[in-house]
C-alpha cells in the first residue's frame, strides 16, 4: 500500500511546442497540474469539466472540486492511487489559453487564442504526462467536458491505461447542447465590454459571461430540482422593477453568475465552448459505432437520469456499441434530480460502483 499524503503538489509543467488539429501550432505551452500521493502509486488521471481546474483534493481556496469522492479511505483511494488533474488547454488557471501571453507577440492572446479540440486537449495532457515520467495510467475519469476527454483518450492513446470511466457524457455533442452552447457564447459577444476579445482586466465582459453562466446552470440540473428547492419563493414583490430579483431562483442564479464571473475569464469560456461543439469520437474515424469499436480498455460509463444536455440512452447505447467488439464494457445509471450534475454531487449512490470497477477485472 501506497505511502501516501493528503497534500497535494500544484506546478506548471513545460511541454514544449503543440501542433493543433487545425495545424496551427503553439510555442511554449505549459499546463498546469495538481499531483496527489506517492509517486510509484498506480495513477489515475482526472480530466475537469468546462468551468473546472486542476483542484481536485484541494486549493488555497479550500476543498477541490472533487473532495468528496477522493481522498484517504474514499472511493478513489489516495492509499492505493496518485491522481493526476490538469488544467486544460484553453484554459484560465495557470495552462496556456487566451490569459497567456504568447511568446511571438508578447502580449496576451485574448481572442487571438486560435481554436482548440477535444483532442488537443488530450495531446496536450499526453506530454504532460510524458515530461512527468508516466508510461501509463491505471485510469482516466471525467465528467461532462471531462468525459469527452476520457473518451478520447481511450481512442487517441487505446494502450495508455487500464480502464477508462467517461461520466455524464455521449460520444458526441447533441444538436441541443450546441444550441445552447450558441446562447451561452451570443451573451458573451453581445457584452458593449466585449471588445472583440481585446478587454482589459478591469473592463472584463462580466455581464455577458454571467447571462452564459445562468444559462448553463439551467441546463445542469433538472426541473424537478429547481422547483423542489425554491417553490416559488419570493425576495421582493412582483411589481417591482425588472432589475429586481423577485424570485429566490432569479437571486440563485445571479449568485452563480457572478460567482463565476469573477474568477472566469470570458474568452477562455468561448474557447472551451467551441471545443465542446466539437465533439464527435466518430468524427475521421468513420462514425460513432466504428469509433466505439476501437476502444481497449475496460470501460465504466455512468449516466444520471434527466440530464438534458447528454441523455442516458445515448450513453447506454454508446455502451452497446462498445461491447460489439469490447466486452469489458459496462454502463450504470444513476436516477437523481441533480440531472447532468450528478457527477459532482451525491457520491455514496455511485461511489462504491466506481471503486468497485477499480479493483475488478472484467472478463472477456
Amino acid at each position: 500500500m501506497a505511502n501516501t499524503q493528503l497534500s497535494a503538489v500544484n506546478d506548471t509543467a513545460a511541454i514544449g511546442e503543440l501542433t493543433l488539429e487545425s495545424g496551427k501550432e503553439l510555442k511554449d505551452v505549459h499546463i498546469a497540474y495538481q499531483r496527489i500521493g506517492a509517486a510509484n502509486a498506480p495513477a489515475i488521471f482526472v480530466c475537469h469539466a468546462l468551468t473546472g481546474n486542476h483542484y481536485t483534493l484541494n486549493s488555497e481556496m479550500g476543498e477541490g472540486w472533487w473532495a468528496g469522492l477522493l481522498g484517504n479511505g474514499q472511493y478513489i483511494d489516495l492509499e492505493k492511487y496518485q491522481v493526476i488533474t490538469s488544467n486544460v488547454l484553453g484554459g484560465c488557471d495557470g495552462s496556456t489559453g487566451p490569459l497567456s501571453v504568447n511568446p511571438v507577440t508578447g502580449s496576451p492572446y485574448g481572442a487571438e487564442f486560435p481554436l482548440i479540440t477535444i483532442r488537443d486537449m488530450v495531446q496536450a495532457q499526453k506530454k504532460l504526462l510524458d515530461v512527468l515520467g508516466l508510461g501509463r495510467l491505471e485510469a482516466v475519469i471525467g465528467g461532462s467536458l471531462g468525459g469527452m476527454q476520457v473518451l478520447e483518450w481511450g481512442l487517441m492513446y487505446p494502450d495508455f491505461m487500464e480502464r477508462l470511466i467517461p461520466i455524464a457524457v455521449t460520444p458526441f455533442l447533441s444538436d441541443y447542447a450546441i444550441g445552447f452552447n450558441a446562447a451561452g457564447r451570443t451573451a458573451i459577444l453581445s457584452d458593449p465590454l466585449w471588445n472583440n476579445g481585446q478587454y482589459g482586466k478591469e473592463n472584463t465582459p462580466r455581464k455577458g459571461l454571467g447571462i452564459a453562466r445562468m444559462i448553463g446552470m439551467l441546463t445542469y440540473r433538472s426541473g424537478a430540482l429547481f422547483n423542489h428547492r425554491f417553490q416559488r419563493k419570493q425576495t421582493e414583490n412582483w411589481e417591482t422593477i425588472h432589475e429586481d430579483a423577485a424570485f429566490s431562483v432569479e437571486s440563485y442564479l445571479q449568485y452563480q453568475a457572478d460567482k463565476l464571473a469573477d474568477r472566469f475569464d470570458a474568452n477562455s469560456y468561448l474557447t472551451l465552448l467551441k471545443a465542446m461543439d466539437t465533439h464527435d469520437i466518430g468524427r475521421e474515424r468513420g462514425g460513432v459505432v466504428a469509433a466505439s469499436q476501437s476502444y481497449k480498455a475496460q470501460m465504466l460509463c455512468v449516466g444520471f437520469t434527466g440530464d438534458l444536455l447528454y441523455p442516458s440512452d445515448l450513453m447506454e447505447q454508446f455502451v452497446k456499441d462498445v461491447q460489439a467488439a469490447n466486452k469489458r464494457a459496462k454502463y450504470l445509471e444513476v436516477s437523481t434530480m441533480f440531472g447532468h450534475d450528478g457527477f459532482l454531487t451525491e457520491f455514496d449512490k455511485w461511489g462504491n460502483l466506481l471503486k468497485e470497477f477499480m479493483r475488478e477485472t472484467i472478463k472477456t
